[in-house]
């Protein structure tokens, strides 16, 4: 039993270990792909603070709030329905119900015990 257990042991450590190193060539091989280093294409979000002000970008082009104001504008006046996002609700506000009337039970069946 106890020659079973390390070798399963020395087993699951090699495959760790292989886990690993294959995660780093594929590292590798990635920056390898691009050809060369730039660091400005490194992060696809970018946040910046200038004058006390802090400037995000995204992919390289930046994003102020107003941009996310204009689109929150576009989505209120197109009024869409989404039939997803409609039943999820539904179902978490369901489970809440539920959930909440299961604690009330048990909370009311541990004073009645005391």
């Amino acid at each position: 039993m106890k020659g079973f257990t390390l070798r399963a042991a020395v087993l699951a450590l090699l495959m760790f270990l292989c886990v690993l190193f294959g995660m780093q060539q594929a590292n590798n091989g990635i920056k390898s792909m691009k050809g060369y280093e730039d660091e400005k294409f490194a992060n696809a979000l970018d946040f910046q603070k200038n004058d006390g002000n802090l400037e995000a970008s995204v992919l390289g082009e930046d994003v102020t709030s107003h941009d996310l104001q204009k689109k929150k504008q576009q989505l209120e006046e197109m009024k869409a329905y989404n039939l997803f996002s409609s039943m999820g609700k539904g179902v978490a506000d369901g489970m809440n119900s539920l959930v909440r009337k299961g604690v009330d039970i048990a909370a009311d069946l541990m004073d009645k015990k005391e």
